[in-house]
């Protein structure tokens, strides 16, 4: 766990997932693209801290760790040798009617998953972790 580069958390209403289009800055990776919450580890945090965190961050609300329905370890796609970790979660109507976009990226939305899944600018390797998780359910 201590190779760990982050992680990421795809938070379902219904059919519907939470999702952010990211800065559209030269330079940044996967710029103006479509992304899930989540993202870089800080310090010693564990995975479900560093998602949760993430989450708190770019949306303002906090998710409840037993909300957690899924997890999956995979290579991590952007720091060799290492691992990210995947989290599927279930979010309330009250949570997102509370979410405060922060000040990262552009705009964020509730996409239905077959629109998500169908998207050219939605980052490539999340519909692969998606249909894992919808393969397992």
């Amino acid at each position: 766990m201590s190779d760990f580069s982050g992680a990421k958390i795809a938070l379902f209403l219904g059919d519907h997932v939470l999702v952010y289009q990211r800065d559209d800055f030269p330079g940044l990776r996967y710029a103006g693209m479509w992304d899930l919450p989540g993202g870089g580890r800080e310090n010693d945090e564990t995975p479900i801290e560093c998602a949760l965190r993430e989450t708190e961050e770019e949306f303002g609300i906090r998710i409840d760790p037993a909300s957690i329905i899924w997890h999956r370890i995979y290579a991590s796609a952007d720091f060799t040798g290492m691992v990210a970790h995947f989290f599927v979660g279930t979010l309330t109507q009250e949570l997102a009617d509370a979410i405060v976009f922060g000040d990262e990226g552009q705009q964020w939305a509730m996409v239905h998953i077959d629109a998500l899944m169908e998207r050219e600018d939605f980052v490539t390797r999340y519909c692969d972790r998606l249909r894992d998780y919808l393969g397992d359910k």
